[in-house]
């Protein structure tokens, strides 16, 4: 063997499980678990999404919350409503202010998006 060649190290089982136990209290930080038995910390992540021994901790649930109630949607706008839609847009030191038709909204939607690629 290469004297500049790493060996991998191989870990226990009752290490992993261990390692495990601790990032599974709450609070717990898997960055301080992994210093705490001298370990990298990527390694212990991998530990976690279940490459190693030892159970993966289980996936969130999905918590169901109530929304409020969308208002209703404003009548669209007839082709030959006057006004006009005004924009100011800033970056950085440029500051662009732009009338846009109202009757062109959809035009001006497509502008919009382009500027702010």
């Amino acid at each position: 063997m290469d004297r500049n060649t790493k060996q991998r190290r191989r870990h226990s089982a009752e290490l992993k499980a261990q390692v495990l136990q601790a990032c599974a209290i709450p609070g717990a930080s898997v960055a301080a678990v992994a210093r705490e038995f001298g370990l990298n910390d990527n390694l212990v992540h991998q530990w976690r999404r279940g490459r190693g021994v030892g159970s993966p901790q289980t996936a969130a649930q999905f918590i169901a919350l109530p929304l409020p109630a969308m208002p209703p949607p404003l009548p669209a706008p007839s082709a030959s409503a006057g006004g006009d839609i005004n924009l100011e847009v800033k970056r950085g030191a440029l500051q662009v202010s732009v009338k846009w038709p109202l009757a062109a909204a959809s035009e001006c939607a497509a502008w919009l998006r382009e500027v702010l690629r």
